[in-house]
């Protein structure tokens, strides 16, 4: 996909826009090619693994399913040939060959692809999992797509539309943030289990202070909380793309304030650093002033 010419014509009109990076078209087919792997390779697999199915990576808690690499393989297939000029990123892929994500911030357009988000649920028979698609244009995310298997629904966006909760039948719901609140009242999303151990007992610490803390295991859902103001704020320590890059658009678009804790934009090519939704910036600089020790402590590493 190319660029519209961004200069100035003689007779000195303003730069034209960029093309969109998925028109409205394209998020069809996306939607359709998720939903197709989703019934062929996923849902026929919950509930029914096989202790063989199932497989560790990183840690213990860190497992990969036939589902996922199944699906993975599925969407990968499928969007390169819908976009052949594009970049397409699995998170299994990555597992076998890092260096596939330092294309990203060269990529006009690189597609992330989380098959199974949720895997640790997914294989202990928790229907609580999804599908994330994301696109960035050289690392700026300006497309997201979180689907839910097992509702058989969608949060969607991208750089200009409302996010929208969408199903295959019925209209459409526009998305918004939740409204800011005391600090004392905010519900937040931390996964403290994703987070250095020397900094889990002062993070932990920091709970009492807000109505609820919790974490669902599966970013998918997370940000659909988010996204629908039925959770207040997150904070996160591992910025893999295929995990975040689509639910910050979908927050950002749905009315929050999307920054990292150390002050700069949140992009696919980081991938170390805090990152910290809130529903304005307000309540982002009070929530700031409360988790700003992980900041010296990350800069002591």
């Amino acid at each position: 996909m190319s660029e519209k010419n961004t200069s100035s014509d003689e007779t000195g009109n303003l730069p034209a826009r960029l093309e969109p990076a998925v028109t409205p078209a394209q998020r069809t087919q996306i939607i359709n090619i998720v939903r197709r792997a989703a019934r062929a390779e996923i849902m026929p697999r919950f509930r029914s693994l096989s202790d063989g199915d199932i497989r560790t990576k990183s840690n213990g808690n860190d497992l990969v399913t036939d589902a996922d690499t199944k699906a993975e393989a599925m969407i990968t297939r499928a969007l390169q040939i819908a976009f052949p000029s594009a970049l397409v990123i699995g998170e299994e892929a990555v597992a076998d060959k890092p260096e596939l994500l330092d294309g990203i911030a060269d990529a006009q357009l690189a597609f992330h692809i989380d098959p199974v988000d949720g895997t640790w649920n997914f294989a202990h028979s928790l229907p609580l999992f999804g599908v994330i698609i994301a696109a960035t244009r050289y690392g700026k995310p300006v497309f997201g797509l979180i689907y839910d298997p097992v509702g058989d629904d969608w949060v969607i966006a991208d750089e200009e539309m409302t996010p929208q909760l969408q199903r295959p039948f019925g209209a459409a719901r526009d998305l918004k943030v939740a409204m800011s609140k005391p600090l004392e009242e905010l519900s937040g999303i931390i996964p403290l289990h994703l987070f250095p151990k020397e900094a889990q007992t002062q993070l932990a610490a920091t709970f009492p202070g807000f109505a609820r803390v919790s974490t669902l295991r599966c970013s998918a859902h997370e940000y659909r909380l988010l996204a629908q103001g039925f959770s207040d704020f997150s904070l996160t320590a591992l910025l893999h793309p295929w995990d975040h890059a689509a639910g910050a658009l979908i927050a950002a678009r749905a009315g929050a304030h999307v920054e990292m804790l150390d002050g700069g934009e949140y992009t696919a090519t980081r991938n170390t650093g805090h990152l910290l939704i809130a529903p304005d910036k307000a309540t982002w600089n009070k929530l700031k002033k409360v988790f700003n020790f992980l900041i010296a402590e990350q800069k002591s590493e």
